[in-house]
């Protein structure tokens, strides 16, 4: 199933992907896809629903984050190999785990807003993993039966606020818009592997970033087993997996966001996003 929610900023409703493509509304049938809305026991209940019921939404409704909140925002610093190798640091020995405020989350198709006093904005598709079951001390093998699906990230990150202002990468990581999520909740039986799908960035019609997640370190089965070992991840939770090679950090010179930049990100099978950079008022 492809789940997304549409509507104006704050009055989003939960709303699915039809065979045709078109975007039916869910509202009233099933909660709104945070926490509980996206357990086991949702998702059932939504594969249980005459989708020809259910009305149809207007094309070019906007769509919102695909999710409506989420408990809590992790992010894997420094997971693939080429990203790390550009940035000129040795592969972590162990996942580099940090969060995003969740106050950053932002529709597919918002504006990404520079903040105030940046420097260094900068882009990061990545593969969002959304949790479905809670996991404590899950092992490797067990890690992906806890998954409810995978979304599209642009882990936005301000790299002086990031690095070069001491304290952790919170700070970098977590300005209004800076957590754009979607187009849709993929969920996990239309993922058979995490691990071989192609991801892409084109910056003003520039492909920037061009891998798949092969290229992971840390593949999501052992992040989410490492992660389950020192906290309990619990359903809602979204996890932002690592970015490939391309981040303008990583170029000679340095190329980092400006107002007017286009954004165009997309994962196989998860669909894609685009986003302008503006300024903050």
């Amino acid at each position: 199933m492809k789940l997304l929610r549409v509507g104006p900023v704050g009055q989003e409703k939960p709303a699915i992907l039809d065979a045709e493509g078109g975007m039916r509304d869910l509202s009233g049938r099933v909660p709104d896809f945070a926490g509980a809305g996206v357990s086991p026991e949702a998702l059932d209940a939504i594969r249980a629903l005459d989708l020809s019921a259910l009305p149809l939404i207007a094309p070019g409704t906007r769509i919102g984050p695909c999710l409506a909140a989420v408990p809590n925002f992790h992010a894997i610093g420094l997971n693939y190999a080429k990203h790390a190798a550009e940035t000129g640091s040795k592969p972590p020995a162990e996942p580099i785990l940090f969060s995003k405020a969740t106050s950053c989350l932002s529709g597919p198709f918002d504006p990404v807003v520079i903040p105030r006093d940046s420097e260094k904005t900068d882009w990061e598709v990545e593969l969002g993993v959304v949790i479905g079951r809670a996991a404590h001390n899950v092992s490797e093998d067990d890690a992906l039966a806890h998954v409810a699906g995978y979304c599209v990230v642009n882990d936005v990150s301000e790299r002086a606020f990031q690095v070069e202002r001491g304290g952790q990468w919170v700070k970098g990581k977590s300005a209004p818009s800076f957590g754009p999520v979607g187009p849709w909740l993929v969920t996990a039986d239309e993922v058979p592997d995490p691990q071989a799908l192609a991801l892409s960035l084109d910056l003003n019609g520039v492909r920037v970033q061009d891998s798949d997640t092969s290229d992971m370190i840390f593949p999501v089965r052992q992040i989410i087993s490492y992660m389950s070992r020192f906290m309990q991840l619990v359903p809602g939770d979204l996890i932002a997996t690592g970015t490939p090679a391309g981040v303008g950090m990583g170029m000679k010179p340095p190329r980092f966001l400006r107002p007017g930049d286009v954004m165009e990100l997309r994962v196989e099978g998860l669909g894609s996003q685009r986003q302008h950079a503006i300024a903050a008022p």
